[in-house]
């Protein structure tokens, strides 16, 4: 369907066509009409799928700019957050709304102040629960919530911070409700607070065309030094590496660019103006590597990547398919590498589960050996000293254990116990995600339909 096959006001066409809108997504030709009605909305589409513009054109139509805070949008990354708002002012632009970011990391009184002239307010849970808290926002106008990337949210914690968010919105509202997959904690979420939502599924699939999916089973001490010589000379264009752990991510961008690679690192543990600039220099072209964690990574719209690499094997097939759903956009071709070591057989017999998925198995070319500097902080060295390892366990001289350490992005700690549950505090910080590794061997690879790719990606 055209974009100007929706209807849209005059205004807001003409912000959408001035971003290269030129043809409406499945989840956008499918959700925009129920919205305009006034349904309350659940959204079952992948990242990269168009929903923010799903969601956020037919909102724009009933907001009216300059009478206070009328839309609330939950996001669970900072990333995601400050994305979210920008489309919303892009789209905006000619009506003259105005949307503002709400995340935890910052100072908070430059959003006090923010808040009180916003039509719209985009926030993780955890800073918007400071605001409540300190009486620094109301939401007696709000009329339309969104909560995105909800099975992200839950996974990360906070589902009792959207409950507690929830309760304080009027009940007379439309709310939608977006989400890549559909958990017990999501069906919860829409049984309780939604009124006879519509359920929109947009056609998430990979085209097996288009993506091609291959794996190397590899000893640990070759992964560094393969993914090297792939990054060489088998990337054409950008590449996106994910690692389980931000201590991982950092400690490859700081040996991919000592090989001279052009890499930066995003995670959780970063400041936000450092994320925005390896955003903004990936986006430039200034670096063609980024290496990231899932959560950092969720929601972000990155594109012309022409290689994913699976630097560690995600724990599910889920999350696989998020993070391979990258690349293969807008009729382009891609390439998913799995770099498979002894320790991720566990989770990369969980990926295969999904017999959707077609996950060849490759054999390594000839390359050379290549040396990894690592930090010694859990051996007894001294702290942040650098040492030259040779092919140390996975390329990596730090321990991974169970744990790790995770993403942070609110003002409400989220933090484990001894048994490895999620226990929330106060104070500064965020969640942390555990890592579980496994030595189970893979088993053979799957055939079959995968999942698939949409025109505009905003």
């Amino acid at each position: 369907m055209k974009i100007e096959e929706l209807n849209l006001s005059p205004m807001l066409l003409k912000a959408a066509k001035g971003l290269g809108f030129v043809e409406a997504t499945p989840i956008q030709e499918k959700c925009i009409p129920l919205i305009r009605e006034g349904k309350d909305v659940v959204g079952q589409s992948s990242t990269g799928s168009g929903k923010t513009a799903a969601f956020g054109l037919p909102i724009l139509e009933k907001v009216q700019p300059g009478h206070g805070l009328q839309v609330l949008i939950l996001t669970p990354t900072r990333e995601l957050c400050v994305q979210v708002t920008e489309a919303m002012n892009e789209f905006g632009r000619h009506i003259h709304t105005r949307a503002v970011s709400v995340y935890g990391g910052v100072g908070i009184e430059p959003q006090i102040r923010a808040i009180r002239t916003a039509d719209i307010v985009a926030g993780t849970p955890g800073r918007v629960l400071d605001h409540i808290e300190r009486r620094t926002i109301s939401f007696d106008k709000v009329k339309f919530l969104v909560i995105d990337e909800a099975d992200k949210m839950f996974e990360m914690g906070f589902i009792d911070d959207v409950e507690r968010i929830v309760s304080h919105v009027p009940k007379e509202r439309q709310t939608m409700l977006f989400s890549a997959t559909m958990s017990a904690d999501v069906h919860g979420i829409v049984r309780k607070h939604m009124r006879s939502p519509a359920t929109i599924k947009g056609e998430i699939y990979v085209d097996k065309s288009l993506l091609k999916q291959v794996y190397y089973d590899i000893k640990a001490y070759e992964k560094f030094s393969l993914l090297v010589h792939l990054l060489r000379n088998k990337t054409s264009g950008l590449a996106l590496i994910f690692c389980a752990t931000r201590r991982e991510v950092d400690t490859l961008a700081r040996n991919l660019k000592m090989q001279g690679l052009k890499a930066m690192a995003i995670h959780g543990g970063l400041t936000q103006n450092r994320r925005l600039y390896a955003l903004d220099s990936l986006k430039k072209g200034h670096i063609s590597v980024l290496v990231a964690t899932d959560v950092a990574a969720r929601g972000l719209d990155i594109r012309d990547v022409s290689h994913v690499y699976n630097y560690d094997v995600p724990k599910t097939s889920e999350e696989y398919v998020h993070r391979i759903g990258r690349t293969a956009r807008a009729g382009d071709k891609g390439d998913a590498v799995t770099l498979l070591t002894e320790r991720d057989y566990e989770n990369f017999s969980n990926v295969l589960r999904d017999h959707t998925l077609d996950i060849r198995k490759a054999d390594p070319p000839q390359f050379e050996k290549v040396s990894f500097v690592r930090v010694q902080r859990e051996f007894g060295g001294e702290r942040g000293r650098p040492q030259r390892g040779s092919y140390g366990r996975g390329g990596y001289g730090e321990s991974r254990g169970r744990g790790g350490y995770g993403e942070r992005s609110s003002s409400y700690g989220h933090s484990r116990d001894s048994r490895g549950n999620y226990a929330r505090s106060s104070g500064q910080g965020g969640e942390r995600r555990p890592y579980r590794g496994g030595s189970r061997s893979p088993s053979s690879h799957h055939g079959g339909q995968g999942r698939g790719r949409y025109n505009i990606n905003v």
